[in-house]
């Protein structure tokens, strides 16, 4: 199963939604079951260098299927995924990816967004994953 342009569309609008909700500006991408990119939304304003990050978010939440700020704490120092942040062309390990599932569970995607603090680009990111 894959997300299709029409789904990642709609977590777009939605993740923008909230973004603008919380008065911040976001780059927000969607890649498909692959790892490969769908959509891309950057706000008026998203900060540049988020651009990068937020594809990285996406693609990272899809490669292990977790949200990445799971897997920034596994890849601490003593923790058994320490150093994965350099396999895979770079990861992004901090909060702001979250793999995208459709109504049966099964992950289509995922979305990664970037241009706030961790924890608002984790509760964008959300609400566009929540909207499928």
């Amino acid at each position: 199963m894959n997300i299709t342009l029409e789904q990642a569309e709609k977590a777009i609008v939605a993740a923008k939604q909230k973004s603008t909700a919380i008065d911040t500006k976001m780059n927000i991408a969607v890649v498909d079951a692959g790892a490969n990119l769908v959509a891309f939304g950057r706000m008026d304003g998203a900060w540049l260098g988020s651009l990068d990050i937020s594809i990285k978010k996406a693609k990272t939440a899809r490669f292990f299927d977790m949200n990445t700020g799971i897997i920034g704490e596994l890849s601490q120092p003593g923790q058994p995924l320490f150093n994965i942040e350099h396999s895979n062309n770079g990861l992004i390990t901090f909060p702001g990816g979250v793999p995208i599932k459709n109504a049966n569970g099964e992950i289509i995607g995922a979305i990664g967004v970037s241009g706030s603090s961790v924890e608002n680009d984790h509760t964008v990111a959300e609400a566009g994953a929540s909207a499928i």
